[in-house]
């Protein structure tokens, strides 16, 4: 659409645009018309406000005031009617159905979008809220963002605004077959302010407000979009579109924008003037785009924002916000299937001004309390025919009269919506932020995102939590804080007879709020933690805030504490509780005190209102929890509490003698335990789970059922169960199990289709979408389309005695007769030697060869290969390249011969001229066949070992990859492309080659010392490694571009390396003889710490198992291989006595190593800790790197997934976002980097 501005910078009727021309306010023309918010019965009727407000009077507004409510005038076109939609925006007149207006701006309708797109709000996804507001701080908060943004105009002073506020809303996508990834989060405000003659739209997106920027829309991705419409305008003839103003474009970057520039002068703030007084001419943007020197401070982080947009949490607890309620439970409207009205006058949906619902307040005298007639729609869902994809995969929906009910499936508990097999373990991740202040300190310790890991035994109740970088000014003193965990040792409770656990009745998505008073002297804490459900991996997802003052512990002290109790009072929507706890604190000087707090918490969660879920939930439970530990690690910083859970009555009852019950009954951490008659029980793996409950395996889903996900998907499996992901240009279908094709970029260099040069003069460069740039390759010159030789000769590169041959691409120097040399120097024939024209130039680089600390390293020029004779090889072959060419007897190359390797026919023509042969390919890479392999080398050679249900296939092992004169030190695989990295230390370099049939390719080959350890990121695209000479950790594009070093202090001898790249972690070993240690950090290196540090000698290998979380290492100096969960701390020895360990890589329960002193690979059962199996290769030599090849990708996914995170360059991970990094040396100015959590 064209824009059109006039001098006035107003624009015509269907122009758009995102931007135009604002003219001075006081040289606009008057007669412009109001527009009113309807009653919900008649779309000509008006928006009743409880006080007395008014514009004017107005023929096309005409409604009357009641003797309690008046009218309130929007001025924005001549449209009437206004209609808060779940979407994201404002209509001014009924809206049709969804197809007709997702993804289009402008749409036929009147429209004031903030953000709008296909959004969940159901099921407690998200939530909508409104309200008319005209206290004097909102009015004087909305006036400051106006006139700031319009400095040079008139101040104004608003006199009313309507707030409305869409809170943690999400894109409504169908799940996958699993309980669903962690869905991304948008909340955003919009604040219609009015004055006499003019109204204004002030929108606010927080900067962690905006999560995502497109919805999909029958099956493709659609940007979302933001702006003003009037809508379809009538004509003589035929209706047209009427004027619209965009605030976004149809480039994901413009909604991104959204929280991070401005157009009123504070980050995230959007001011526009959408109507003054009398006539309708333009919408007007904010003039002040600059962003201040020092932006504000996060909005949710501050106690009084200088915006009114509130945070879930808020909205609920502001008296005069009327909700939106979740479509889930909202009752079938049987006349309007698709519409649902929120009509505040109908008892059933009225909305007390204390939040809750039913007819109405009374408010001390005789009337209902003030409404605000106000119509709300959205889109009913309230079946199971159409909700399915709502509960989880292990759950059954249920039609109740008034609406639906998710039930977990038996084997199973949970609230229907999240449902978690019985007996298996579970996990809780999160981050902690807050101010606390300790003992009489006038300056709080700032906790700027830590992270918080738990872990709990689910079939004895046992519960672990541990949380890093807490620093020593802190860490003693929140030593009595068990409560910051006690809430999941609630969740999973061992349960009693007749009692549930936390879990089992709410699920995973709630809030709580503990407020723990320490006595005598009241110091007060408030925890406030945000429980977002469970992530694709099954983890509960927290976010906990601390605030208030603790007292002081010495450095030193140590607390223990005895068994407590806590009862809990359980509700419909709300669960209380408070406790009384008592605790001994150990000073570093042997003195002790006995303390005590008082704790008060209200969890408040969403239940099912339809079924009967909730009443078989006793109204109090107890519960008890013994065995407390706490710790605080001051060498790690890390603070950890450990106890015992059980749920049960709240008088204690008779004590229960089954093991069940007590815990001590020896079942698998993956059992179930079924309680008998007395003392009898049983133990019973859960679901996904095999054995005999004492001992439970993992059951391998897609291995045993490999079609169970269907055509196009992908199936991973996964502790307990597994998850089907579509292939690459395939998404879920409205089914949410079909895999259907979407359109997709086309990389035009992969197919062929590209209008570049000849492979041998250009090179097609892949840009991303379906883009590509065409360059000419060295020695030719032109656009890449269009390739020309440069002859060189020209410009005199041969010795004055040499005479020069130009060839494509290339030239060779020949010394003349009488003379010898390479042509760049030539000398008489009185120095001839005995040696031929190849054996002296090949001795000549080779003359040249460095020596270093690791041995020698070859020039890098191509050292010619000659025959017995000393004659030039017809085939010469570059190691460094895998290339290869024919040459004449002069060693000069051969016209278009270069090619893959392959053999050359002799017969040369004297002239050197080329021959009618050409070398005919031959694959440097052996493909290997489908499935899982373990990769390992030798010096000279990769080999691999085919896996078949954990067990080597000795028989089908061979070579993949043959290297000679080269040591392979790391390999890693990339198990999205099928390829395999290594390092090399003779060259130095990093190079790469296809397991399914191609040549090596080198990938960086400057500025490396000694790489030794390599690791890929196979979701971030990113290659990692370790270089024990420059004592540094860099990363890399999988290309080798964008390099940045990541860490370059404290290290020594750095080997061996493994990402995490789901949870944003990397770990690597340094066996620095004088201290060895194995560190972490996240993936853009920073929040680095040390992991373990004693009892270590040479930690030479290291791996992480996705499925059980488990980093282990193999130690060539203690011979030892243990393992540990890095949230835990927990370090186990796992086997003992190994020999001389180098690589190690896991698979499953089975972790496979090279061991230098057997020169084999063995493998040992991580359950049993015994060896069951070796393989030797034919070559008996030293085995280093190994890896396991997988036949399909881990699950997981993180920031960096999908468009590489928004970065420009380098997308890291990090535990809960993404650093945006530029390499160190960036080629382009266009680079911009963005802060971890970003």
């Amino acid at each position: 659409m064209k824009i059109s501005v006039k001098p006035s910078g107003s624009l015509r009727e269907g122009g758009g645009g995102a931007a135009h021309i604002r003219g001075n306010r006081k040289q606009r023309s008057l007669g412009q018309r109001q527009f009113c918010f309807p009653s919900v019965r008649k779309w000509s009727g008006c928006f009743w406000l409880e006080r007395p407000f008014c514009l004017h009077e107005s023929s096309v507004c005409s409604c009357k005031a009641s003797k309690k409510s008046v009218l309130i005038g929007i001025w924005f076109v001549d449209q009437r009617g206004g209609k808060i939609n779940t979407n994201g925006f404002v209509a001014t007149e009924e809206p049709p159905s969804e197809s007709t207006y997702l993804g289009k701006m402008p749409p036929s309708f009147g429209m004031i979008a903030a953000l709008h797109g296909d959004l969940d709000t159901s099921a407690g996804v998200g939530k909508v809220f409104f309200r008319q507001d005209s206290r004097a701080d909102v009015l004087r908060r909305a006036a400051e963002h106006i006139n700031r943004a319009f400095p040079y105009n008139d101040e104004v002073d608003p006199t009313h605004a309507v707030v409305v506020t869409w809170v943690d809303v999400a894109p409504h996508t169908p799940h996958t077959r699993g309980d669903g990834l962690e869905k991304k989060r948008n909340s955003f405000q919009l604040v219609l302010a009015s004055l006499q003659k003019a109204s204004y739209a002030i929108l606010l997106y927080a900067r962690d407000g905006v999560q995502f920027s497109s919805t999909l829309v029958q099956g493709s991705d659609v940007i979302m979009h933001g702006g003003f419409s009037k809508g379809l305008v009538p004509g003589f003839w035929f209706t047209s579109q009427g004027p619209y103003y965009r605030t976004t474009s149809d480039e994901e970057i413009s909604v991104r924008e959204l929280a991070e520039q401005t157009n009123s002068g504070q980050r995230g703030v959007w001011v526009y003037e959408i109507g003054t007084s009398p006539t309708f001419s333009d919408v007007s943007p904010g003039e002040v785009t600059d962003l201040p020197t020092e932006p504000p401070p996060f909005l949710a982080q501050t106690t009084e924002p200088s915006w009114p947009l509130y945070t879930g949490e808020q909205v609920k607890n502001d008296p005069e916000q009327i909700e939106i309620h979740s479509n889930q439970y909202q009752p079938l409207q049987p006349h309007d299937p698709e519409v649902v009205e929120a009509d505040p006058r109908s008892p059933k949906q009225n909305t007390k001004l204390d939040g809750t619902s039913g007819p109405g307040r009374i408010d001390g005298q005789n009337h209902i309390s003030h409404f605000f007639y106000f119509s709300v729609f959205s889109y009913n869902f309230g079946t199971c025919s159409n909700n399915r994809n709502k509960c989880s995969q292990f759950a059954d929906c249920r039609d109740y009269s008034s609406g639906f009910c998710c039930h977990c499936r038996p084997g199973f508990y949970g609230n229907g919506i999240q449902c978690v097999a019985e007996g298996k373990p579970q996990r809780m991740n999160g981050k902690i932020h807050g101010r606390v202040f300790v003992g009489s300190s006038p300056y709080p310790v700032e906790l700027g995102g830590v992270d918080l890991h738990s872990y709990v035994v689910v079939n004895d109740g046992r519960s672990y939590v541990a949380i890093s970088d807490i620093p020593e000014t802190l860490g003693p003193s929140l030593l009595p804080l068990s409560v910051l965990g006690g809430v999941i040792g609630w969740a999973f409770a061992l349960e009693q007879p007749g009692y549930r656990n936390g879990f089992s009745v709410i699920g995973g998505e709630f809030t709580r709020e503990a407020e723990v008073t320490f006595m005598p002297w009241n110091e007060k804490l408030i925890i406030r933690q945000e429980f977002k459900g469970t992530d694709e991996l099954d983890h509960l997802v927290v976010k906990t805030t601390l605030e208030g003052k603790v007292p002081e512990m010495p450095l030193g002290s140590t607390v223990t504490m005895d068994p407590y109790a806590e009862i809990y009072q359980y509700g419909s929507n709300l669960i209380t509780s408070s406790s009384t706890r008592e605790y001994k604190v150990n000073m570093p000087d042997g003195s002790t005190e006995t303390r005590t707090y008082q704790c008060r918490q209200t969890i408040t969660f969403q239940s099912c209102q339809h079924g009967d879920s909730l009443r078989d939930v006793k109204p109090s439970q107890m519960l008890s929890v013994d065995q407390v530990f706490v710790l605080y690690d001051v060498n790690n910083k890390i603070l950890r509490y450990a106890m015992s859970n059980k749920v049960g009555d709240v008088n204690g009852g008779e004590p229960e003698e089954n093991p069940c019950f007590t815990g001590r009954h020896g079942c698998d951490n993956n059992a179930v335990c079924r309680p008998g008659q007395g003392s009898q029980f049983t133990c019973e793996c859960a679901a996904g789970f095999l054995g005999n409950g004492r001992d439970c395996d993992d059951i391998d889903e897609c291995r045993e059922n490999p079609q169970i996900c269907g055509y196009n998907a992908v199936c991973n499996n996964q502790p307990g169960t597994y998850r089907c992901e579509c292939e690459d240009g395939f998404q879920f279908g409205s089914d949410s199990r079909t895999c259907v094709e979407v359109d997709r970029p086309v990389n035009h260099c992969e197919d062929g289709t590209h209008d570049c040069d000849t492979p041998e003069r250009a090179q097609c460069s892949y840009t991303g979408s379906s883009s590509f740039i065409c360059s000419c390759l060295p020695g030719y010159v032109g656009d890449g389309r269009n390739c020309q030789d440069i002859d060189e000769c020209q410009s005199r590169r041969c010795h004055q005695d040499a005479d020069c041959f130009n060839t494509p691409g290339s030239f060779a120097c020949r010394c003349r007769q009488g003379y010898r040399g390479d042509g760049s120097y030539c000398y008489s024939g009185e120095k001839v030697s005995a040696e031929t024209r190849c054996e002296e130039e090949r001795d000549s680089l080779l003359g040249g060869t460095v020596f270093g600390p690791r041995g020698p390293r070859p020039s890098e020029s191509h050292i010619p290969a000659c025959d017995g004779n000393g004659e030039y090889e017809p085939l010469q072959c570059d190691r460094r390249t895998g290339s290869c060419w024919c040459v004449d007897r002069n060693g000069v190359e051969v016209r278009g011969t270069r090619s893959a390797p392959g053999p050359c026919q002799t017969g040369i023509h004297d002239d050197g001229g080329p021959p009618d042969v050409r070398p005919t390919p031959r694959p440097d890479v052996d493909p290997l066949p489908p499935g899982t392999h373990l990769l390992f080398a030798q010096s000279g050679r990769i080999e691999h070992v085919p896996l078949e249900s954990y067990e080597m296939r000795k028989e089908g092992a061979k070579a993949v990859l043959h290297l000679p004169e080269r040591v392979i030190i790391g390999v890693a695989y990339d198990c999205v492309e099928k390829v395999v990295y290594w390092t090399d230390i003779t060259s130095p370099a990093i190079s790469k080659a296809s397991i399914q049939g191609g040549e090596p390719t080198t990938v960086i080959r400057t500025d490396l010392g000694s790489p030794e350890g390599i690791t890929v990121d196979h979701i971030g695209r990113t290659i990692f490694w370790t270089d024990s000479m420059k004592d540094r950790i860099e990363v890399a594009s999988l290309d080798g571009s964008r390099r940045r070093v990541i860490v370059d202090s404290d290290l020594i001898n750095p080997r061996a390396i493994v990402a995490d790249p789901v949870h944003g972690h990397l770990y690597w070993t340094d066996w620095n003889r004088e201290a060895p240690k194995i560190e972490t950090s996240y993936m853009d290196g920073s929040n680095r710490r040390v992991l373990v540090q004693n009892d270590l000698g040479l930690p030479n290998g290291l791996t992480y198992d996705f499925q059980s979380s488990l980093l282990c290492w193999a130690d060539a100096g203690t011979h030892k291989m243990e393992c540990m969960h890095p949230d835990r701390g927990d370090r186990t020895s796992v086997l003992e006595g190994i020999q001389y360990p180098f690589g190690i890589t896991s698979y499953g329960r089975k972790i496979f190593y090279t061991d230098w002193k057997r020169n084999a690979v063995v493998a040992m059962d991580r359950h049993s800790g015994r060896e069951s199996d070796e393989f030797q290769p034919a070559k008996q030599t030293k085995l280093y790197g190994i890896t396991s090849a997988y036949s399909q990708c881990p699950p997981g996914r993180n920031y960096c997934s999908v468009n590489n995170g928004g970065c420009t360059h380098l997308c890291l991970a990090t535990p809960n976002g993404r650093s945006c990094k530029c390499p160190n040396n960036p080629a382009t100015a266009a680079c911009v980097e963005r802060p971890a959590e970003y």
